[in-house]
């Protein structure tokens, strides 16, 4: 690796808070995988040598994706799209398909399972980003301009659903509408989307029964009907919150990571971490992650005023896709949301998601590269 070109990643705004991300991801995984790793494979340190090896790629890939330039992007963005809906159709393949619990997500790679989804989130986000510039005016004067771009993320949302992943859908529109909305579109087609999105969202929780027990779980998790079938993951989840207190247990102490709070190294590792190192340990994990949020977000600003529209939306967008998945699985381990299986970015274990988180703040730290000048003082301009 050329030291001299990696220099300005070094001086990036994002890299010390994505080094600090992975570094404390590492440990999470590391203290929750302990009990189930040594149980399934006896080797106690199994999943934290997995997790090591996805960080040293997710360096690798953060760096491989800076590279690339944005006016490169702008030309591939529609064919990222395309690429993903493949991937989505892929999903239900007999043997590319992989399925887990019920769940046709993951590409079967043979090294890696990579999960569908995360990608097309991604390219939902340059796709939108890349039909705001183009078509500017159109989707600002008129109904068809608008409707159209919504129309093929109908397709993926679709796609999606049939997975089934409801938390990916949820994440991917909440991305694309604050685009949309950061984008000027008029407020009547924003609210119209809006509308469209939360009676999907309704029907398609309405629509499985295994949904519907979600629910009722989560507004009455210590019901004897729930508190031992669809309302344990959250019991167990709180449980380790109040175990926790202000300093927590000690750090590899967690007595709920032994088997009482399942995918503890997953979607709960938040609560297992806040088992072990309490309030204090738990605020000091979500302010890294509001801390890299809030420099993806200065690195928007900075691009739209500079003047770089296509950079502030994709910024924009990777940024929101961040924010909600940290929110939706902070609430559901809290028991602010309905159990829902969403991983923690840098946190939960899985090489397919910390390497697109990694890919993501690679694409930012590039954006900051580019738009640190005006445009009119660059020498192209992604319009």
């Amino acid at each position: 690796m050329n030291l001299q070109r990696f220099q300005w990643q070094h001086h990036n705004p994002l890299f010390a808070p994505w080094l600090a991300l992975l570094m404390l991801g590492w440990l999470m995984v590391s203290s929750a995988s302990t009990g189930i790793a040594d149980y399934y494979t006896g080797n106690a340190a199994y999943f934290s040598i997995r997790q090591g090896i996805y960080l040293l790629a997710g360096v690798l890939v953060m760096y491989g994706v800076s590279q690339i330039s944005l006016q490169r992007w702008a030309r591939l963005d529609v064919w990222f799209l395309l690429l993903s809906v493949v991937g989505l159709i892929l999903v239900f393949a007999p043997v590319i398909g992989h399925e887990v619990n019920g769940s046709r997500r993951w590409l079967n790679l043979g090294v890696i399972k990579v999960q569908a989804s995360e990608l097309a989130k991604l390219a939902a986000v340059f796709y939108v980003a890349g039909y705001l510039v183009r078509r500017q005016d159109e989707v600002q004067s008129s109904w068809k301009g608008f409707l159209k771009p919504v129309a093929l993320l109908l397709f993926v949302v679709l796609l999606l659903l049939l997975e089934p992943d409801f938390g990916a859908v949820v994440v991917l529109m909440g991305a694309v509408l604050t685009q949309l909305f950061l984008g000027g579109v008029k407020a009547g087609q924003f609210f119209l989307a809006l509308f469209i999105t939360v009676v999907l969202s309704a029907l398609a929780l309405s629509a499985e029964s295994y949904r519907v027990e979600r629910l009722m779980a989560y507004l009455d998790p210590w019901n004897p009907e729930h508190v031992y079938g669809t309302g344990y993951q959250l019991t167990q989840s709180l449980i380790a919150f109040g175990r926790g207190e202000w300093l927590g247990v000690g750090l590899g102490d967690s007595v709920q990571k032994l088997f009482y709070l399942p995918e503890a190294h997953t979607d709960f590792v938040f609560a297992i971490w806040a088992e072990e190192t309490g309030l204090l340990g738990a605020v000091a994990a979500l302010g890294l992650l509001v801390w890299l949020l809030s420099r993806i977000w200065s690195v928007a600003w900075q691009a739209q005023q500079n003047g770089h529209l296509y950079a502030a939306y994709i910024a924009i967008g990777i940024a929101t896709l961040f924010g909600l998945q940290v929110l939706i699985n902070v609430g559901v381990n809290i028991g602010l949301l309905p159990t829902k299986g969403l991983t923690l970015p840098f946190y939960s274990y899985g090489g397919s998601s910390l390497l697109v988180c990694c890919a993501m703040v690679g694409i930012v730290m590039r954006i900051a590269h580019e738009t640190a000048v005006p445009l009119t003082e660059t020498e192209v301009a992604y319009a």
